[in-house]
């Protein structure tokens, strides 16, 4: 993508992430574009790259949308995600240099700065350390089918709205995780390295089954 196109991919991808365009609302090229203070040029190259990632759909219309997740689909997203996950990092494990370990404690350390903000967990700060703490361990795994697969199961929607609802302690269980993950990728072990994986991913998927059963008792 050309500079401009990612300024607008990542300018999209916030306006997602906090609900600003709500889902299952059709959302016109020419609103994005003004969203953006940008022609619609590379406003169009950004939206082509998050209906690759899932984060936004196509009708059969051709008009966008944010999409709209089922119970179901959660549930699945995050069985296939336990799934790739683990064997991600279990090539991770067997493949990772020394420089991508350095890269995943400068993101470990960019986490905690974020769990213990003064004001409170810094919640977008978390999520986007996370996202580079995985982004990193995928390119250590060396996969291009594993990172398409990639792409298309971990959806940012589900992984955003989850780490809003974790506790201070939820944050800091999940950072252990990450810490593990780390000693496992220095020791080169691959069957500990999968096992934290799934472990990891099965952990924020109880949380967010019980976010999902919170708010449906609420609404009843």
């Amino acid at each position: 993508m050309s500079k401009a196109s990612q300024e607008a991919y990542r300018k999209i991808r916030a306006g997602i992430l906090s609900g600003h365009f709500p889902a299952g609302q059709f959302v016109p090229e020419d609103e994005f574009a003004q969203f953006c203070e940008m022609s619609r040029t590379p406003v169009r190259e950004a939206i082509a790259e998050l209906v690759a990632e899932m984060l936004l759909q196509r009708s059969d219309t051709n008009r966008v949308f944010v999409p709209v997740w089922s119970d179901d689909d959660d549930d699945e997203l995050f069985s296939l995600r336990a799934m790739l996950e683990s064997h991600c990092a279990a090539r991770a494990a067997r493949l990772i240099s020394d420089e991508q370990i350095a890269q995943l404690r400068t993101h470990c350390d960019y986490i905690d700065r974020a769990i213990a903000a003064s004001d409170g967990p810094d919640v977008p700060g978390f999520v986007e350390g996370n996202r580079h703490f995985h982004a990193v361990i995928l390119a250590a795994a060396q996969s291009e089918r594993l990172s398409q697969l990639m792409k298309f199961v971990v959806s940012q929607i589900v992984v955003h709205r989850t780490a809003e609802q974790y506790s201070r302690a939820d944050m800091e269980q999940s950072q252990r995780d990450h810490r593990d993950l780390v000693s496992a990728f220095e020791r080169h072990d691959i069957d500990w390295a999968r096992a934290l994986a799934t472990t990891h991913i099965r952990r924020a998927a109880a949380v967010y089954r019980a976010m999902r059963q919170q708010s449906e008792t609420s609404v009843g």
